[in-house]
């Protein structure tokens, strides 16, 4: 390579760049600046502003939080609206309802015909006639709270009365020695015992269920001495139940909602599992019976 070519390189090094745009321009001198592009040196706006109408949604918000606590409890918690009727008042409970004031327990009507928990603020008050407690469900599993529950109710004067979930897919004879184990023996004054058909088993048929229901019933009356009542939903009557067993058992009927249950041949209503009642934490189920 000789000398010619040498300068032809020195002068390509030296020579000015042109721009995207075609333009010469030099190196620049001294402390190099970077050249921001219009879209970073454009302002960035804030991302926490709000406007007008969020404003005041957010302080909207934030008065409901205060004030709704504040109503609630001044007004009383109250909970399903009574049915017209002159009634005695019965509550169902197992273990999920772990707090019961006993002495407490009252049915409190507020002046809009609702269940309420603040006495003093009540039109009327009645007190708990009877309580029905889950004894047992299935062939093996007990409450583990009925036995405290049975003997509370018995000791605080509440005339009281257990029940057995039914579940149609294990033997029902196993499941009646299951709930009398669990009992035992019946005092003077209690309920009849409550077998609570609400539930069936895939692949199980109506005619199945009414068989198998019936074998306990039975087995239950024997044992007893005392015709067992039925629990059930007005629709789970109308679909599955037969004749054999509303003809030939008392029935406690579950409808919510509603002034009256469809099915009427009822000696017991449950009308809501929204009640608030006195003595007992949260929500829990409530029942009707006419007053004789």
């Amino acid at each position: 390579m000789g000398k010619t070519n040498k300068l032809n390189i020195i002068t390509k090094k030296l020579s000015p760049k042109k721009g995207q745009n075609g333009r010469k321009f030099a190196p620049s001198k001294g402390k190099k600046r970077s050249v921001a592009s219009p879209r970073r040196r454009s302002k960035i706006k804030p991302l926490l502003t709000l406007r007008p109408w969020q404003i005041f949604a957010a302080l909207g918000a934030l008065l409901l939080l205060v004030l709704v606590p504040y109503i609630i409890h001044k007004r009383g918690e109250t909970g399903a609206r009574v049915p017209t009727g002159n009634w005695s008042y019965t509550i169902d409970i197992s273990h999920h309802n772990s707090t019961i004031t006993w002495d407490s327990l009252a049915v409190c009507i507020d002046a809009r015909g609702r269940t309420s928990r603040d006495v003093l603020k009540a039109k009327r008050v009645f007190p708990v006639s009877s309580v029905i407690i889950k004894a047992s469900e299935g062939i093996s599993l007990k409450d583990k709270d009925f036995a405290d529950n049975w003997t509370n109710a018995l000791s605080h004067g509440i005339r009281r009365g257990a029940y057995h979930f039914f579940r149609t897919s294990t033997d029902p004879a196993a499941q009646a020695r299951n709930f009398i184990e669990a009992v035992g023996p019946l005092s003077k004054g209690d309920l009849p015992p409550v077998l609570d058909l609400e539930t069936i088993h895939k692949g199980c048929s109506a005619k199945q269920l009414c068989e198998r229901a019936i074998i306990w019933l039975k087995a239950v009356e024997k044992h007893y001495g005392v015709k067992p009542v039925v629990y059930t939903g007005d629709s789970f009557l109308k679909d599955y139940l037969s004749k054999e067993i509303t003809d030939n058992y008392p029935v406690w009927i579950a409808h919510y909602k509603t002034d009256s249950p469809v099915y009427q041949d009822w000696i017991m209503w449950q009308f809501t599992d929204e009640a608030v009642v006195r003595g007992i934490r949260g929500k829990v189920d409530l029942s009707v019976s006419p007053v004789k």
